[in-house]
């Protein structure tokens, strides 16, 4: 009965990091997706959320497999930056997660952190695919990301095997409501920056960044905020020069 219910709670944590996986695999596409919203308002320039949508959904579903296919049969048509992303990263990261469900993971925390690394090469090698490569012995634009994020899908690979190998530590328990936050302060800001200003805009922020904390105190927080505020009013136009709008364009106008 011990060893049934360990291997039933063995087959949960591997779903749960399969299925951390699998969202690891399309958080591009998720970001981008979010970040295209912000176009609605105004905030931004690029793709529309359904215009983003259709896309990566297109290049997941049928784009990939098609440049796959396309590949073996000699076809020598550049792919779009979707069907790559998905290519190059999503894909990988989905067979990762597949084989998550069968393994037996011995130290989750080297396993899951390898994993993590080879994503993170894995996206900056789709970033680099269409930079120049080496011509001869001269180095390209994109030789160094190219070579850097071999070495880091090797370094991740390594280490993730050390976890299925060597007993180790299980994953610890990990909040995500600070960096959540946080996370979202940033991408406010970017979007907001514009048509908001940098008063509304940096105030606003900080305030969202706080929200990340249970210990926040929020009458030091409002103070601390306002006074930030007053420091980048100061720091970006006089100090730095920056021609960046002050106030909300709708109060400007």
């Amino acid at each position: 009965m011990a060893d049934t219910m360990g291997h039933s709670a063995t087959a949960t944590r591997n779903t749960s990091v399969a299925i951390s996986f699998c969202l690891l695999a399309v958080a591009p596409q998720i970001f981008e997706f979010i970040w295209s919203i912000g176009t609605i308002f105004g905030w931004g320039a690029g793709r529309g959320p359904a215009t983003v949508l259709i896309s990566h959904a297109t290049a997941l579903v049928a784009g990939a497999p098609g440049a796959l296919i396309g590949s073996i049969g000699g076809d020598t048509k550049k792919a779009s930056s979707d069907v790559l992303l998905a290519l190059i990263y999503s894909y990988p990261v989905f067979a990762v997660a597949i084989v998550t469900l069968f393994m037996t993971i011995r130290s989750a925390q080297d396993y899951v952190g390898g994993i993590v690394l080879m994503a993170l090469a894995l996206f900056a090698l789709w970033a680099s695919s269409d930079l120049q490569g080496m011509r001869g012995f001269s180095f390209g634009a994109g030789t160094a990301p190219r070579m850097f994020g071999g070495l880091l899908v090797a370094l991740g690979a390594a280490i993730a095997l050390t976890g299925l190998l060597t007993d180790g530590p299980s994953m610890a328990h990990y909040s995500w409501r600070g960096p959540l936050f946080v996370m979202a302060a940033i991408v406010f800001f970017a979007l907001a920056i514009r048509p908001l200003g940098v008063v509304v805009s940096a105030f606003a922020s900080f305030m969202i960044a706080a929200t990340g904390s249970h210990e926040t105190r929020w009458l030091e927080a409002v103070i601390v905020g306002a006074c930030l505020t007053l420091g980048c009013a100061l720091l970006f136009p006089y100090v730095l020069g920056l021609p960046m709008p002050m106030f909300p364009r709708f109060l400007v106008q």
